[in-house]
């Protein structure tokens, strides 16, 4: 008798843990370790958006050449990761292509953080998500992007940030500065240039990332509803209270050719 009752109670418990397991399973997922979101051979946990043939890539624009990601930038799309992701460190190298497409406005790309409902839920082109931004001049700028769930209902994407207004009198990042609730707009880099002129391969004066045709290391540290951006090691923008806090990680295809390498996750500090 004690043995059946051990047993059954043994294999309820048994049953809850697995269940357990399961939900937090289905969840986002929080690196204990490091978690290599590209292998550098192929393009395994990675699906491709292209805004006119969706889950289809017929004209490549994402690759691999040389052990990096190749991303074409025509036409519009993203490369998503298939989990969604929460509280971690991403780390990722990007530089420049020669493919501009007769552009004359800056460099464009970007990284989307806590991706969330569903593929090209703004204009069919993007998922609701919170932008950290690539453009030249422009790199660690925050932009929130809406999007919709299965139901087609709207998703609400915002952050706070702590800004202050330059000379231009738009608003930058400042540590201790007002308070600012983004649900549309962008929130600029801390020294982002004051009337920048956005013509194709201009730098900011006090830009931090790489020249080009070089590497360039972004973070972006997602800690809760905290999101912190480096580049080249120093940090340039923050924001807190976002929603979504978790989700999917996207590269951008933005009308230029760029490459990116060393695409990875690391549990956050403790």
């Amino acid at each position: 008798m004690i043995c059946r009752v051990f047993c059954a109670a043994f294999v309820t418990l048994s049953l809850a843990f697995l269940a357990g397991a399961d939900d937090k399973k289905d969840g986002p997922i929080t690196p204990k370790d490091t978690i290599k979101l590209f292998n550098g051979k192929d393009l395994s946990g990675l699906y491709t958006w292209i805004k006119d043939t969706k889950r289809e890539d017929p004209k490549k624009v994402f690759s691999v050449q040389d052990g990096v990601i190749r991303v074409a930038g025509m036409p519009m799309g993203y490369l998503a990761t298939d989990k969604d992701y929460e509280n971690y460190h991403l780390t990722v190298e990007f530089k420049w292509g020669k493919e501009v497409y007769g552009a004359k406005g800056v460099r464009n790309s970007g990284i989307l953080l806590h991706g969330s409902g569903v593929d090209g839920g703004n204009g069919g082109t993007w998922m609701g998500s919170i932008e950290c931004q690539l453009a030249q001049g422009c790199i660690g700028d925050l932009i929130p992007i809406g999007g919709k769930d299965a139901k087609g209902d709207r998703i609400t994407t915002q952050f706070t940030s702590d800004s202050a207004a330059g000379e231009d009198k738009h608003l930058r990042w400042k540590k201790g500065g007002e308070a600012k609730v983004f649900a549309k707009g962008q929130q600029w880099w801390e020294k982002h240039q004051n009337f920048f002129k956005e013509e194709i391969d201009t730098r900011g004066k006090e830009d931090v990332d790489s020249p080009l045709g070089e590497w360039t290391k972004m973070e972006c540290i997602c800690d809760g509803k905290r999101i912190t951006i480096k580049v080249n090691g120093k940090t340039v923008n923050e924001c807190y209270d976002c929603n979504p806090s978790s989700g999917k990680i996207l590269l951008q295809s933005e009308g230029f050719e760029i490459f990116f390498r060393n695409f990875e996750l690391q549990p956050l500090k403790k």
